[in-house]
């Protein structure tokens, strides 16, 4: 049956910080576990939580890191400029779609009228290398770990997961670099990464298996701390020539079992393979990269866990944070689009209907306002769905341009947290987590 009780993340303390500083602190006692992570990381890491000391990491040692499989040569986040997008396998339209290196944006404009969940074959796509095409009869997931019983691995063919009780729900996956273009071109700052605008981000229907429920049939043990997911797809190998691994990073066990589902199924059909064929994790309300796709195995630990996904990628770093970084990033951020090109051409003097949606990783939205003369004044728009937690919602405001000329388009929601979006994005050097409110030029004709 669906979850319907309070999100983990929600109800708990905002973030992972105070669970980030547990797993520093156990790491010091030797308690902890990195996972192809470097040893100056983890001193980096521990240096910005103040827990740092010479005398107790020193004895600190790692555990190896997975097996390898054949590598293939990317950055994390880069953008690398090609016609196409190498390694995806669904048709990538002009009209529907921006490739940026290995990834698929999805232009929002292509978004008007499709409804509320986004067609499967317009969903933007993030890889890390390339897409793997894998059987799904052959397929099988372990489950192993000194966090289970006994320490007993399980294993769970398709057909063994769509057995057990079924759930679905409606949520949205969104790369933490969505927006991050506007960085630069909204506020004239630096960042690195692959350039999204705003369609690094769809929502669906997903229907799966609640982790949870396979991690009891596991054998979950008392003692069980966290949880990594680990995918299919090539080992990622950093430009430099470092492999990391396989993609993979940990939960902590309250979020684990609380809303995170394994996905067979996005839209009513069978996922394909650049979504994560045959299984996908799917954390309702998190940054993509812990919705894991094409997952193998699932550790289940003891011990907390790093993985580079949660060091060097996928935090917070820049001027206003610490020197190693903020804490890993959880939950989304709040942000707006409209449904329109960049620059579109609307006629003068006559009636439109502006469309967009609004999203965010805290909270249901509670309302979204509209201005059409540079933010000098705001109407609130019409809401044409159903708030609902890690969901988006889409809405309309009606506008007649008065006369020829530029105008520029803002659009701010307000989610139930209270949070509105700001006027500005505290800038990091990734850009992640762009969540200010965007300035869509348009021309009035």
């Amino acid at each position: 049956m669906p979850h319907n009780g309070p999100s983990t993340d929600e109800s708990n303390e905002s973030g992972e910080s105070a669970y980030d500083r547990r797993r520093l602190r156990q790491w010091l006692a030797g308690e902890a576990r990195a996972d192809g992570v470097e040893r100056r990381d983890l001193l980096r890491l521990l240096a910005a939580a103040g827990l740092a000391t010479t005398a107790t990491v020193a004895g600190t040692g790692f555990a190896a890191p997975a097996p390898a499989a054949p590598a293939a040569a990317e950055r994390a986040e880069d953008t690398v400029a090609a016609a196409a997008a190498p390694g995806i396998v669904k048709p990538l339209p002009e009209a529907w779609f921006t490739t940026r290196g290995t990834n698929a944006e999805t232009r929002f404009e292509a978004l008007a009228g499709t409804g509320h969940h986004t067609p499967t074959d317009r969903f933007f796509v993030r890889n890390h290398t390339s897409t793997p095409v894998l059987d799904a009869s052959a397929w099988t997931l372990t489950v192993w770990g000194d966090g289970l019983v006994r320490g007993r691995a399980a294993e769970f063919t398709l057909d063994d997961l769509k057995r057990l009780p079924a759930t679905t729900r409606s949520a949205f996956v969104e790369c933490a670099g969505n927006g991050r273009s506007l960085f630069t071109t909204q506020q004239g700052q630096s960042v690195s990464g692959t350039a999204w605008t705003l369609g690094a981000i769809g929502a669906a229907r997903w229907r799966g298996v609640r982790l949870g429920e396979v991690l009891r049939r596991a054998g979950l043990g008392r003692d069980a701390v966290d949880v990594l997911p680990r995918g299919l797809d090539a080992d990622y190998v950093t430009a430099d020539g470092t492999n990391l691994g396989r993609v993979r990073r940990p939960l902590p066990l309250a979020k684990a079992l609380d809303d995170v589902l394994l996905a067979y199924e996005m839209n009513g059909e069978p996922l394909p393979p650049d979504h994560g064929h045959p299984v996908r994790v799917l954390v309702p309300s998190w940054t993509g990269i812990a919705s894991i796709k094409w997952v193998g195995d699932i550790e289940v630990s003891a011990q907390p866990l790093y993985s580079p996904w949660n060091t060097d990628f996928y935090r917070l770093f820049g001027a206003a944070y610490p020197e190693g970084g903020s804490a890993p990033l959880t939950r989304q951020t709040l942000k707006s689009a409209f449904e329109l090109p960049w620059n579109a051409s609307l006629a003068a003097a006559a009636d439109h209907r502006l469309t967009g949606r609004s999203w965010s990783g805290a909270g249901r939205i509670a309302r979204v306002d509209v201005s059409t003369d540079g933010g000098t004044t705001w109407r609130r728009a019409r809401l044409h769905d159903t708030p609902r937690r890690a969901d988006w919602v889409r809405w309309s405001a009606d506008w007649r341009p008065a006369a020829p000329g530029a105008y520029t388009l803002l659009a701010r929601a307000t989610d139930t947290t209270g949070r509105t979006q700001p006027r500005t994005t505290v800038h990091n050097t990734q850009g992640y987590l762009f969540d200010a409110v965007v300035r869509h030029p348009v021309q009035a004709v």
